[in-house]
């Protein structure tokens, strides 16, 4: 990995470390950026940077750096959320991947942070489900988890997939976006 690789993951780690503790209170419930910078880590450093700079976040978490929306450790494995986690990941792997593979429009870019979307819900509400269910013993149905975990959010991540588009774009023009 170059020097500037190196600097590039680096500040999207931080990007989403930080994204991750600024907390957006909307009714009952509490929206981080996170989403908005891990989406935006695929888009602009592409499938292989993006996905070790959230996977360095995650593992940073993993080991004891509160940077997590709700601190950090082992421990956090067995937490019903860790799931989205490893959504973020797998969904920067993907969103990188797919950017490169045509042209950079604004349609084709939206529906590429929405395919992101759609693999962090599957991972996250996966995981949420039968984590309540068999690690934390805090039973919950699969429809109710959907509706909670997807539904509801449905919205809020709609916006921060239209955020990411539009940032995304102007970097794609601007000739910041990694090959």
């Amino acid at each position: 990995m170059h020097l500037r690789e190196m600097v590039l993951c680096g500040l999207f780690i931080a990007l989403v470390a930080v994204g991750a503790l600024i907390q957006i209170p909307v009714g009952s419930d509490v929206y981080t950026l996170q989403f908005l910078f891990t989406l935006l880590a695929g888009l602009l450093l592409g499938p292989r940077l993006g996905a070790v700079a959230v996977g360095a976040y995650v593992f940073m978490g993993l080991v004891g750096i509160p940077v997590f929306a709700s601190g950090g450790g082992p421990a956090y494995i067995l937490k019903p959320t860790f799931g989205y986690l490893v959504g973020f990941t797998v969904q920067a792997w993907v969103c990188g991947h797919l950017a490169r593979q045509g042209a950079v429009t604004f349609r084709r870019l939206l529906g590429i942070t929405l395919i992101g979307m759609a693999v962090v819900y599957v991972l996250g509400i996966g995981y949420f489900y039968l984590a309540s269910n068999y690690l934390v013993q805090a039973p919950i149905g699969f429809w109710a988890a959907l509706w909670i975990c997807g539904v509801l959010q449905v919205v809020p991540d709609f916006l921060l997939c239209l955020g990411a588009t539009v940032v995304g774009l102007r970097c794609h023009r601007a000739g910041i976006w990694v090959q």
